[in-house]
């Protein structure tokens, strides 16, 4: 199997996605021997905000634009980490997407509408807030967006991590932190 793991935070060390999408790709990696990983940071590694000139898919954006969806279809599975930055995903993370939304290759549009292309890859997503947004209005442009997209390519097995109130203080923080890593345990104990 191929994981394609995914990071996002700008925080480096100091994040908690990236803690907990480490957590999650070494544990698939534990749990199901020979799953290969390929992975991506869309913060050291940055595509570059979408332009004409990466649609076009010209020069140095054709390779990168190339690279992103390759890597994105060779995956069987996707471990995505996904802080919340001002009510949204990082701009880094929306980049990736414009990358692998490609009319033809993981989606397309027929006379009965869209049909995702994409169908059979599972999806983690790691959701990381400093406030609660889960199930609210404010977290619509966040996890709920990135449902909505992955449905659109035709993904439905997803799941979501969640660590939420992460600058709620100390105790929030550790208490959010140790309640991902059990779900994220109780996922795989449970395959």
């Amino acid at each position: 199997m191929k994981l394609l793991h995914i990071d996002s935070s700008i925080l480096g060390d100091h994040s908690a996605s990236r803690q907990l999408t480490a957590l999650v790709a070494n544990t698939w990696k534990a749990s199901q021997p020979g799953v290969e990983v390929t992975y991506r940071d869309l913060a050291q590694d940055a595509l570059g905000h979408f332009s004409a000139a990466s649609l076009q898919g010209t020069g140095s954006e054709a390779e990168l634009n190339a690279a992103a969806l390759a890597e994105f279809l060779a995956a069987d599975a996707l471990v995505i980490g996904a802080p919340m930055y001002n009510f949204t995903i990082p701009t880094q993370l929306k980049a990736w997407i414009d990358r692998i939304c490609v009319a033809g290759k993981t989606f397309r549009y027929t006379e009965n509408g869209p049909e995702g292309l994409c169908g059979g890859k599972k999806v983690v997503l790691v959701s990381t807030a400093g406030g609660l947004h889960a199930n609210q209005a404010s977290g619509a442009a966040h996890i709920d967006y990135l449902k909505l997209l992955l449905g659109f390519l035709g993904i439905t097995d997803v799941s979501v991590v969640t660590a939420e109130g992460l600058a709620y203080g100390d105790e929030a923080r550790g208490k959010a932190m140790a309640d991902a890593q059990a779900s994220i345990e109780g996922q795989f104990s449970a395959a």
